[in-house]
């Protein structure tokens, strides 16, 4: 089933890759947001190797996310496996992806500026649409 999915998103304590590589099928979008530890790995080795990768933080990823520290430190990738940060893919300095086929991985082991852009504007779409109610903390 996994393998007709378009797109897969992991969110996992796991220290071992919670699928095999046959399971992702050409042009998957796979967001990986577990393996927040350096010794953490949600997402098979040879799936990072064959997609084109895009991350939250290039210098955070490499130290906090398993998927991609554990193979840089090991030597099984290097660095320049890292396409580029989503910021610089919405800005269009980095293309996405580039092929219906290509398989795609975002890589996020957290940012505080993503969480507060995305907060705001949910309270905005809230405000327009006179949801909710303002709490006094």
């Amino acid at each position: 089933r996994l393998r007709e999915a378009d797109i897969v998103c992991t969110a996992t304590t796991s220290e071992t890759p919670v699928f095999e590589d046959g399971d992702i099928a050409p042009g998957t979008h796979l967001n990986g947001v577990g393996s927040y530890k350096a010794h953490m790995q949600e997402i098979p080795l040879e799936t990072v190797r064959r997609a084109r990768v895009i991350v939250d933080n290039r210098e955070a990823v490499q130290k906090e996310g398993g998927d991609l520290a554990l193979p840089i430190s090991r030597g099984e990738l290097t660095a320049d496996h890292i396409r580029g940060e989503l910021g610089e893919v919405v800005l269009g300095k980095v293309p996405g992806r580039q092929t219906s086929e290509q398989v795609t991985f975002f890589k996020s082991v957290g940012n505080a500026v993503q969480d507060c852009v995305l907060a705001a504007a949910l309270m905005q779409k809230a405000e327009d649409r006179d949801l909710g109610a303002r709490v006094a903390l």
